[in-house]
């Protein structure tokens, strides 16, 4: 295909030159430089089109001084109307629907990366993926774990019995919202017996410290934890590590202070070498907790008021 005749192209007096054996070098250069500059082709369709070699395009480039992209890098096509209408469907698939990019990828047969690049530029929020994606799980509405958990009192299994789910589902959902979770086992001698979880958390000073020198800000409790947050905080093997043993925190807890997956956390875990601590019991933490509210001083019971008089 003949390259288009353009009169305000600086190159436009190669355009009806013809490419025969006694081309002079300069004209061939000129306009393999007009075809990859003005005309936007690439390396491998300047060949076909002039019957040069690939490579001999791309010596000619390099010796013209014309800046080429790496292989692989390709070069910016304006979207027409059919690409722009299937970024649109993709991102109501995507963000409307709940689509993961895989299914919206064997719906249009366009490759799930493409699917995802192509959302990306539209400003679309990608959520995470795999068995690890926060904002797909299981949940369930804040009223419903105050009505039967709290205000009725039953525990988190006997929620989760009547809700269909189980009993971490309705912990994790009450954490979340900030709501205040029995934490079992014997009672403290004063003080309450449950606990605000992340309140608790950022409360503590061990936990205060290792957050203030990673940077980490504070986020207050209610919503689920992709809400809470949008993005999670990078966390490495070293603030793994802090937070798990230098705290005493469980997984859990650092999936509330950073909004990292508790899967992520663990295999950070695993792959520096720290063995979980074994199921069941308490953590660190809330055994440093607990003997806090021991050793607090207990508060003051107020003198039941005598009605009679007293004597002179």
């Amino acid at each position: 295909m003949p390259p288009r005749r353009d009169v305000a192209c600086a190159h436009a007096r190669v355009c009806e030159m013809p490419l025969d054996a006694g081309a002079k070098p300069a004209d061939i250069a000129e306009l393999v430089s007009h075809l990859y500059l003005c005309e936007g082709l690439s390396t491998y369709r300047i060949g076909s089109v002039t019957g040069l070699d690939r490579q001999r395009v791309g010596r000619i480039l390099a010796k013209s001084g014309v800046p080429v992209k790496p292989r692989g890098a390709g070069r910016r096509r304006p979207i027409d109307d059919h690409q722009l209408a299937m970024d649109e469907s993709m991102e109501r698939l995507y963000v409307d629907s709940g689509l993961s990019s895989r299914e919206i990828a064997e719906i249009t047969g366009i490759a799930e990366r493409t699917v995802r690049a192509r959302l990306r530029a539209r400003g679309v929020r990608m959520r995470t993926r795999g068995r690890l994606n926060r904002e797909d799980r299981v949940t369930i509405s804040p009223e419903t774990v105050v009505q039967l958990y709290v205000d009725a009192g039953l525990s988190a299994a006997e929620a989760g019995k009547l809700l269909g789910v189980s009993r971490h589902i309705v912990l994790r959902a009450a954490h979340d919202e900030g709501l205040p979770v029995r934490v079992g086992g014997p009672e403290p001698g004063h003080g309450p017996a449950d606990i605000e979880l992340v309140e608790a958390l950022y409360a503590d000073p061990l936990v205060r410290r290792v957050l203030a020198r990673h940077h980490i800000s504070r986020r207050p409790a209610g919503g689920p934890i992709w809400q809470r947050f949008p993005v999670p905080v990078p966390v490495t093997a070293e603030l793994a590590e802090e937070l798990y043993v230098g705290c005493g925190l469980g997984v859990r807890h650092i999936e509330l202070l950073t909004g990292q997956p508790g899967q992520t956390i663990r295999r950070l875990l695993r792959a520096d070498g720290i063995r979980p601590r074994p199921a069941g019991g308490r953590s660190p933490f809330l055994r440093r907790w607990r003997a806090g509210l021991r050793g607090a001083p207990a508060p003051d019971k107020p003198r039941p008021e005598s009605g009679a008089p007293r004597s002179s």
